[in-house]
């Protein structure tokens, strides 16, 4: 993995040069969203897809 600081370097340059302070921030907000999600699958582990498939037919059906 990238480092923190790697990772929002790649992402400002794939930003258009007009580019809103709103913008960064959203991006950067999905971007800690995603480093947290990874960290926790690599500490917590993860659920099997068929697993995840049943609780999300589950929440569909409610």
């Amino acid at each position: 993995m990238q480092t923190a600081k790697q990772d929002v370097e790649r992402m400002l340059g794939q930003l258009p040069d007009d580019a809103t302070l709103e913008d960064i921030e959203y991006h950067f907000y999905v971007l800690k969203k995603i480093r947290n999600g990874i960290k926790s699958i690599e500490e917590q582990g993860s659920i099997p897809q068929e697993e995840a498939e049943k609780r999300f037919a589950k929440w569909l059906s409610e």
